[in-house]
């Protein structure tokens, strides 16, 4: 009974696109580019049309926020909701105390109980603005998993799991390999993370029924782990579902600036910011992240995607107004969209923009150009600043500064405020106080 040698049909299923899925659910998941990998798909597809599931997706809480790179997931979620099914939202309170291996080649640094529960309420409120909770059938619920992993003895997980998992197939995944061939460390506390997420999906499927577990491509082995674990301990069908891994056209990795993270709680990502990221977006990206990050129906998407030239932008003011509706609220959007047009297009000033406040006193002594661009968010060094700048896409108060080494002082104040900008869709702010 160990989960040596699974099913082909979990680790090699057929094409998506070759699928002809009979439930809404799978077909509108088809259909919007969220599926990647299915374990049984002729199972799940019946199990989908025959009435609501419950499926559900773990996030650990690492940070305050989750980032856009788990916007998917959330997404996701939304569209099982949407067909008529139950989510479950995971908050990872005892997993997030070992951390996630995958796609790593270095240890998470450890947090403490305090700090790991003030993330989880922190990012809790981000989850009410995309699903419905409540206790009806296919209303969303969160549970912690350290409900059930912090009164695991250590003796017992061992004799109870641990007999079904080997040293062997645990070594082949991703996340293992990565460490080894870069003959980085790997704690054992850390290799136990697959066997905790295969617990949660179990403890899930006795307690709530949730047969479905969904994820990113990366959680490919420890999602089949999960549902083989139930196959076999309790003898009742299990699923797995990934998206594939999402990066730009340019391969740049989703939700990464200059600024860094795009952060979804509005606290630590103002939410103009927040829209002017979508606003960004490659034109090749367009109709995918439309029809990824959108409720937009998908002819809708097919014509924005089909716009030509220059007026593809107005395709991403639409990707912008509406993923920025759904996180922050349509006032918030329009507010947003507002600030950008009077800043970008008609050069007016807007008290909306996002500003970054500064100590009177050294502004009026002098902040370096490239160390303000810095703190602003406009550069992620200011090496990249001066780089910025010499290639004339620094600007104060609308005009080029090719010296990013040059002060910046309050007899650049206008209005009140020093305008920064770079290239043409970055504008912050700058305000003494």
């Amino acid at each position: 009974m160990r989960l040596d040698n699974p099913a082909s049909a979990v680790l090699e299923p057929p094409p998506m696109s070759e699928q002809p899925f009979k439930s809404e659910f799978l077909r509108v998941m088809q259909a919007r580019g969220y599926i990647h990998q299915v374990t049984h798909p002729a199972e799940l597809d019946a199990a989908a049309a025959a009435g609501p599931i419950t499926a559900y997706i773990g996030f650990d809480a690492t940070a305050p926020s989750l980032h856009v790179g788990s916007l998917i997931q959330i997404m996701m979620l939304r569209r099982l909701q949407q067909a008529g099914h139950r989510p479950v939202v995971l908050m990872g309170g005892g997993t997030t105390k070992v951390g996630d291996p995958t796609d790593r080649d270095s240890s998470r640094p450890l947090l403490t109980v305090e700090q790991i529960q003030a993330n989880i309420a922190s990012i809790k409120t981000v989850f009410a603005k995309f699903l419905r909770f409540g206790d009806g059938p296919t209303d969303a619920v969160m549970v912690d998993n350290a409900e059930w992993l912090d009164a695991l003895g250590y003796v017992e997980f061992l004799r109870d799991f641990g007999v079904h998992f080997t040293i062997n197939r645990m070594l082949s995944f991703e996340s293992v390999k990565l460490r080894l061939e870069r003959e980085q460390p790997m704690t054992f506390l850390e290799f136990n993370y697959m066997l905790m997420q295969s617990v949660d999906f179990l403890e899930l499927e006795r307690r709530l029924g949730c047969i479905l577990q969904m994820g990113g491509s990366d959680q490919w082995g420890n999602i089949v782990n999960g549902v083989e674990l139930i196959r076999r301990v309790d003898g009742k069908p299990a699923f797995g579902l990934t998206t594939p891994l999402l990066a730009a056209a340019s391969g740049a990795k989703m939700g990464k600036t200059a600024a860094g993270a795009v952060w979804l709680n509005a606290e630590m990502r103002s939410p103009y910011d927040y829209w002017q990221f979508w606003r960004n977006t490659e034109d090749a990206d367009v109709g995918r992240f439309l029809r990824l990050f959108t409720d937009l129906p998908l002819d809708e998407i097919a014509r924005l995607e089909a716009l030509p030239g220059a007026e593809i932008n107005e395709a991403k003011k639409v990707l912008a107004n509406e993923a920025t509706r759904l996180l922050h609220g349509a006032d918030a959007a329009e507010v947003a969209a507002g600030a950008a047009e009077a800043a970008f297009e008609q050069g007016r000033l807007s008290a909306d923009l996002p500003t970054v406040e500064v100590n009177a006193s050294e502004l009026e002594a002098g902040v370096m150009l490239a160390a303000l661009a810095q703190a602003a968010g406009l550069a992620a060094s200011r090496g990249e600043a001066r780089r910025l700048a010499q290639g004339g896409g620094l600007r104060v108060n609308d005009k080029a500064e090719p010296d990013a080494n040059r002060t910046v002082t309050s007899a650049d104040l206008v209005d009140g405020v020093v305008k920064l900008a770079a290239g043409k869709k970055k504008i912050v702010l700058v305000k003494p106080v």
